[in-house]
């Protein structure tokens, strides 16, 4: 079988990893990346630290609004698709390059599957959720990484191609543990022990948009007696 993968922004990049390990044992994967991640640190890392396989596109869209990042990634993949001709159409999450890739294959009535289906926040305002929904509606296979994605795709009417298979980032965490735990100096370079400080990551639009919001969260960590790592 030929699958293409669309990959594209960061959190993809630590879902392909374990199912692209897996899936080039028996079939074979073409993998795009939409560009929409493209700094060294948001993108090339991640490929060289989880052994991903070297995209065989990679479509340079970069950054933009919404309507053209999506609309210039949904060209550039139906020329890839058309070109390739694969069996299925692998999209991962709910970026606008899952959106994108959904969309295109659709058209093209190939089928799409898409891993982390059923997920939601029931906050349409949250561009994410846009996509989760409008990839779930257009998908044939919907890989469901827990009961309550199950149910609330049930909830919107869609039965068929549902698989309850697990969280693919728990397998990419268990796989890279040991490697971790190995290489990494993480804690002696920001000077903490283990055990006793939070990590945070802080990135919703409704977060850091809200001064607000975001008083309130660096509040809550300056009440929490820990040291905080916050990557940015």
């Amino acid at each position: 079988m030929k699958i293409v993968s669309i990959v594209g922004a960061r959190p993809q990049f630590i879902k392909c990893a374990p199912v692209s390990r897996e899936l080039r044992k028996a079939h074979e994967e073409i993998l795009v990346h939409t560009g929409q991640h493209y700094d060294h640190g948001m993108s090339e890392v991640f490929f060289e630290e989880l052994g991903i396989p070297k995209p065989d596109y990679n479509l340079g869209i970069g950054s933009g609004t919404h309507g053209r990042q999506t609309g210039a990634m949904l060209g550039a993949i139906e020329d890839v698709l058309q070109k390739e001709e694969p069996d299925v159409v692998l999209v991962y999450g709910d970026t606008n390059s899952t959106l994108a890739g959904a969309l295109a294959a659709a058209k093209l009535h190939i089928p799409v599957a898409h891993v982390e289906a059923g997920l939601r926040s029931f906050d349409r305002r949250m561009p994410e959720e846009v996509n989760r929904v409008l990839t779930d509606h257009a998908s044939d296979i919907l890989f469901c990484p827990t009961e309550t994605a199950a149910r609330n795709l049930a909830v919107e009417g869609v039965t068929e191609g549902v698989f309850l298979v697990g969280d693919v980032m728990c397998d990419a965490m268990e796989y890279n543990c040991v490697i971790a735990e190995e290489r990494s100096r993480v804690l002696e370079e920001v000077g903490v022990r283990p055990g006793e400080y939070l990590v945070v990551t802080v990135h919703r639009p409704s977060n850091t948009d809200s001064r607000e919001n975001m008083a309130a969260i660096f509040g809550a960590l300056g009440e929490a007696g820990r040291p905080v790592v916050f990557p940015v």
